[in-house]
């Protein structure tokens, strides 16, 4: 069974090809801007590298989020144009709160475990899990001091791209683990979509947004 996974949201744009377990094919680049530009070549490249074409995909796993607006909407796009052109695609939507928090080891974990993903604004995407990796809060965006106070008096292990950024000041936390990634790692993205999968309980791709996008009006010009 060939899978693909890719993910545009963040700061990254991230490609995988597997068989069955085993990863037949990586891509992953670190940029600010043009993911969506990248992607559909890179996926053409990698089928074309491995000799199979997209027909021949059996399930397909995309980040749907939180991250960049622009980014959130060109995965779940791309996924969804997918399975139009192969109706019988298997389709998965995978959050980025389940990929990071799937990346800790059972030593790394505690009783609250918190996804921390940046948001390049004051605040911090957010959610937080137990040690057996249920959700114990809805995916939020939430300043600093909002998440300190729900912090507070609790030892905890910490993961994400806004891990860095935000202990960049004094938190006065109990902290277990600390586990600073720069961008959501694939392999854990597709180990997610596989377990979902396997679980019979794949989740149609949605975009996770949870804030209202930044839009500016043009200036009008007055002659």
């Amino acid at each position: 069974m060939y899978i693909l996974a890719f993910d545009t949201t963040a700061s990254a744009c991230s490609i995988i090809l597997c068989q069955n377990n085993s990863v037949l094919a990586k891509y992953e680049q670190v940029m600010e801007f043009g993911q969506s530009e990248v992607l559909l070549p890179e996926i053409q490249k990698m089928l074309t590298e491995q000799n199979i074409t997209f027909a021949d995909i059996h399930a397909l796993f995309v980040c749907v989020g939180p991250g960049s607006f622009t980014g959130v909407r060109s995965s779940v796009s791309a996924a969804r144009t997918f399975q139009i052109a192969c109706p019988n695609l298997c389709l998965g939507g995978v959050s980025a709160f389940d990929a990071y928090v799937s990346c800790l080891l059972p030593e790394e974990l505690t009783d609250t475990n918190v996804v921390i993903i940046e948001t390049k604004r004051d605040d911090f995407y957010v959610q937080i899990f137990d040690s057996n990796l249920q959700k114990t809060t809805l995916p939020q965006a939430l300043p600093y001091n909002e998440i300190i106070s729900l912090l507070k008096g609790k030892k905890v292990t910490l993961i994400g791209d806004g891990v860095e950024r935000f202990l960049s000041s004094p938190s006065g936390l109990s902290l277990h683990c600390i586990k600073i990634m720069q961008h959501l790692d694939i392999s854990a993205l597709v180990k997610v979509g596989i377990r979902q999968y396997n679980d019979k309980r794949l989740d149609y791709p949605k975009p996770l947004y949870l804030r209202t996008p930044d839009v500016c009006l043009p200036k009008v010009s007055q002659s």
